[in-house]
């Protein structure tokens, strides 16, 4: 049994290899990383098969040490382990959970209890355990009325990077009328549509972009480690596109 704790602090990391420990006598080895890129090296070098994932790690997030993890091994087993029950969080681990594969999400204020409860579950026995207040968020997510869309996710994330109309209708493949319609439907979503209407003869009350941007914040929609993740996507794309330019460009001389 081959188990990988990736956890940056050394308290947690200690108190989780402990429980292991305890839950499984006779041929066990536990891993330890104290970073994303650490814990992606030490998964591709000797393929655990169960892993504790911090879902803040320094370097490189839990979301994609575990999206490096299944993508050479859709059955690893995984529990997400977190100090945060912020639906951006919740969003990552949804959209990259492999069909089938046996993961939980357990936050780090659970009892010690709790802890060997989730621990047991996931990496013994082959169960989704998922805190309560987590499927919470997860069925808040799915609601069709309170939920944000996939689509209207990436209209946040856009105008929480900062792009323009424009460069988010291209970067999504819409028309800019199309790129306004998801962006307002967002709105509408996080109940701005009325507070961004100006009173007669006044100005509005809100900037609807800004205001968005901080009920997302608030609602634990967005965060620092999504923004960072969703910058570098964004850079890649902007070489492309750059790229394709330039290329268009050339040809058009010859």
């Amino acid at each position: 049994m081959l188990v990988l704790i990736a956890e940056d602090d050394g308290l947690h990391r200690a108190f989780a290899r402990t429980i292991v420990e305890e839950l499984w006598s006779g041929d066990l080895e536990v891993l330890e990383a104290s970073d994303g890129e650490d814990a992606i090296d030490l998964a591709a070098r000797r393929d655990p098969s169960c892993v504790v994932l911090d879902l803040q790690l320094p370097k490189v997030t839990g979301i994609e040490v575990a999206r490096a993890i299944w993508s050479r091994r859709a059955d690893t087993r995984i529990l997400f382990w977190s100090n945060f029950a912020d639906e951006a969080y919740v969003r990552g681990v949804a959209r990259i959970v492999p069909p089938g594969s046996v993961y939980g999400y357990v936050l780090k204020s659970a009892s010690e209890a709790g802890m060997r409860s989730a621990l047991r579950g996931v990496l013994r026995e082959g169960h989704c355990i998922i805190d309560r207040e987590i499927r919470g968020i997860q069925h808040r997510v799915q609601d069709r009325l309170e939920g944000i869309t996939d689509s209207e996710y990436e209209s946040l994330i856009d105008i929480a990077l900062g792009l323009t109309d424009k460069t988010i209708a291209m970067r999504r493949g819409l028309s800019t009328r199309g790129a306004q319609s998801r962006i307002q439907h967002l709105y509408d979503k996080l109940g701005l549509s009325s507070s961004a209407e100006p009173a007669a003869d006044s100005a509005p009350d809100f900037n609807p972009r800004t205001r968005a941007i901080y009920l997302a914040i608030c609602r634990g929609l967005i965060n620092v480690d999504v923004l960072r993740r969703e910058q570098r996507r964004l850079d890649a794309w902007l070489d492309v596109a750059a790229a394709t330019r330039t290329g268009n460009d050339g040809s058009s001389d010859s």
